[in-house]
């Protein structure tokens, strides 16, 4: 019997709808998941430290090629970061400068002027320095973090100290694959 018009557009929209329902299914299990995880590491270390104080603020830590990444949101746009605690301060390169130029999400009055680094390597750079107006790290919201910008349009992100001197403790669990930051 062939399909008309109707039955295609019905069969079309019962399909689509079981496929957005398996994926959004899918995505909440990953999310108790995560949020499950995230509970017991808080538990285990406020069981380990004696600890009560609630105010953890756990993120999943990706790994790729031995390189840990977690997510983090400037000026509300959410990048993966290297993890990185040697770094001084947060660095970008000149890709995401433009891209957040361009969105208005980087201002003319954020440009705090030039800078030299240096690198792992010990090599010294002129990059710029910038202020970054929100940072968000899992919960918790950073204002007017000191960034800098490398002149290099394939630098990678580096999430430093300009940031994570700002939490109390940082504390690295490689079982559970997160970073705490209180």
């Amino acid at each position: 019997m062939p399909m008309t018009d109707l039955s295609k557009i019905l069969m079309t929209a019962v399909i689509l709808t079981l496929i957005f329902s398996c994926s959004r299914t899918g995505q909440e299990k990953r999310r108790l998941e995560n949020e499950q995880k995230q509970k017991a590491v808080s538990t285990d270390r406020h069981e380990q430290t004696g600890e009560t104080d609630e105010t953890s603020n756990i993120i999943e830590l990706k790994e790729k090629g031995g390189v840990y990444y977690i997510p983090v949101t400037i000026n509300g746009v959410t990048l993966d970061f290297v993890f990185d605690t040697g770094a001084s301060v947060i660095s970008i390169s000149e890709t995401e400068a433009i891209f957040l130029a361009k969105q208005g999400l980087l201002h003319e009055e954020d440009f705090l002027g030039p800078t030299r680094f240096s690198d792992a390597t010990g090599t010294v750079s002129e990059g710029t320095l910038i202020n970054l107006r929100e940072v968000k790290i899992g919960d918790k919201t950073l204002n007017n973090v000191t960034a800098s910008i490398v002149h290099n349009l394939d630098a990678p992100l580096l999430l430093g100290q300009s940031a994570l001197k700002q939490f109390g403790r940082v504390t690295i669990d490689y079982e559970e694959g997160v970073v705490v930051l209180e």
